[in-house]
């Protein structure tokens, strides 16, 4: 079982960055993947980006290519999540996920493990 707890969201203007961050608790981090979603107000819950258990694979969905990265550190049992020239419409509450698979997934349904999340507000 694993704990997540995000945090770095914030308000920004368009154009600007943040860095979020998901702590994990638990000895096993390295044996899950970790996606990041995100919900905006009235909206269903979307994807936004997976890492592989290793580091060595990410995905994203296409509206974010090019502006955001995943990363993790299993020794620091963190993922994070750089965002780059946010836009207005990054404004969401951003949830990090755990999933105990080797395989990728871009369904929230796959994800066991739920942080709170956390709000990336971003103004034009």
């Amino acid at each position: 079982q694993v704990q997540l707890v995000e945090s770095g969201g914030g308000l920004v203007q368009a154009g600007g960055s943040l860095r979020l961050s998901c702590a994990a608790s638990g000895r096993t981090f390295s044996m899950y993947t970790m996606g990041w979603f995100r919900q905006a107000p009235g909206k269903e819950r979307e994807f936004v980006a997976v890492i592989s258990r290793s580091g060595s694979s990410t995905f994203y969905t296409d509206s974010v290519k090019g502006r955001f990265t995943i990363s993790r550190d299993n020794a620091k049992n963190t993922v994070y999540l750089q965002m780059n020239s946010l836009k207005p419409e990054d404004t969401a509450v951003y949830y990090c996920a755990a999933r105990g698979s080797t395989y990728y997934s871009t369904q929230s349904d796959d994800y066991g493990y739920w942080g709170q999340g956390t709000q990336v507000t971003v103004s034009s």
